[in-house]
């Protein structure tokens, strides 16, 4: 079994790391390359960015924040918001991020994947996705995306869509539970599982993260492989080497970084 990834998020606003819950009653935490210089030192594997309202706001992701954040750690990350264009992801990857993180761009323009597939390697580019549960049988996985921040519904199939990604050539895919989004609560396992055991393609669970516990289900019965937390660690409750202390003694296959 592959070595399972922990990857901190941040999702900034205003130069600001900033967390809610779906996306509702956000608070300020920090600055981010601050933390991100923690998160590193302190063990993750990966990093992830979300300038959250660059789209909403229709300006471009704060390219010198990316800048900044890969002159000072020496881990891979990821940056989503704000990119709208291929020559958008050409930037934030010469400004130093390994991966470009593309959600509601890739709904209303799906050939964007294939572009920065064949411009970038399929390995730089992410999707993000965010699934709400739903009881209508128009879809066949119980879950619709929803883009702009959960703000509005899209009429996509989340498995369908995640299959259709693939085949555009999308290198992984963030699976971010709207239900379960900074509830703290567990990741969707079920959501996270079927996913997992439909594409052939790494998968990130996002969404729910609250303890140890929670990562260790999501790795062992969601299949996932990767887990975003965000709360659990930005509260201080928990530190990236305790919830890899805690994964080994599960048996989980983790990268040590201590």
């Amino acid at each position: 079994m592959l070595s399972k990834r922990i990857i901190p998020c941040l999702d900034v606003r205003n130069k600001k790391v900033t967390k809610g819950v779906k996306f509702q009653n956000n608070v300020e935490l920090g600055d981010p390359v601050e933390m991100a210089v923690a998160y590193s030192d302190g063990g993750c594997d990966e990093l992830v960015f979300y300038d959250i309202t660059a789209s909403a706001e229709g300006r471009p992701i704060d390219i010198e924040m990316v800048k900044e954040v890969a002159r000072v750690i020496r881990i891979p990350f990821s940056v989503g918001g704000g990119i709208e264009t291929l020559a958008d992801m050409h930037r934030v990857l010469l400004a130093g991020a390994e991966k470009v993180s593309v959600n509601s761009l890739a709904v209303n323009n799906p050939t964007i994947i294939s572009e920065g597939a064949r411009a970038f390697g399929s390995q730089c580019i992410v999707l993000g996705m965010d699934p709400v549960r739903t009881g209508d049988p128009l879809f066949p996985s119980g879950y619709e995306i929803t883009i702009r921040g959960f703000r509005e519904r899209t009429g996509l199939d989340a498995l369908e869509w995640a299959l259709q990604a693939e085949e555009l050539g999308v290198g992984e895919i963030v699976v971010n539970s709207v239900d379960a989004d900074g509830t703290r609560s567990g990741f969707e396992i079920d959501l996270t599982n079927m996913i997992a055991c439909s594409v052939g393609i790494p998968v990130i669970a996002s969404g729910g993260a609250g303890t140890p516990k929670h990562l260790i289900e999501v790795f062992t019965r969601g299949q996932a492989d990767a887990a975003i937390i965000a709360s659990m660690i930005h509260t201080g409750e928990y530190t990236i080497r305790q919830i890899k202390d805690e994964l080994v003694s599960a048996g989980v296959p983790i990268r040590k970084k201590w």
